[in-house]
């Protein structure tokens, strides 16, 4: 299983507000399927950050597409392949 970190920046501020409670209904959904590692906003109102667990970059991506905040057009997404560590060494 690879995880996969999936940027939602901001598109339209209004339709995020609109479908706020269709897209946590979705990434609650993903996580119990196992598709979400976490989640979150930023503080700052930017967008947000989804951790996805998947076999491919394509079948995340084909997860994100359904998530009413990209239907909607509220937010944009990109995905990035994310190498987790967890023995806290830097690697260069």
């Amino acid at each position: 299983m690879k995880y996969f970190a999936a940027l939602a920046p901001m598109k339209d501020a209004q339709k995020s507000k609109e479908y706020r409670q269709q897209h946590l209904d979705f990434l609650r959904d993903q996580r119990e399927a196992g598709n979400v590692f976490m989640y979150g906003r930023f503080a700052d109102g930017a967008g947000g950050l989804v951790i996805y667990q998947g076999e491919s970059l394509e079948a995340v991506e084909e997860i994100v597409r359904q998530d009413p905040y990209v239907t909607s057009g509220a937010r944009h997404f990109e995905i990035h392949e994310w190498d987790m560590q967890t023995d806290y060494t830097i690697q260069s």
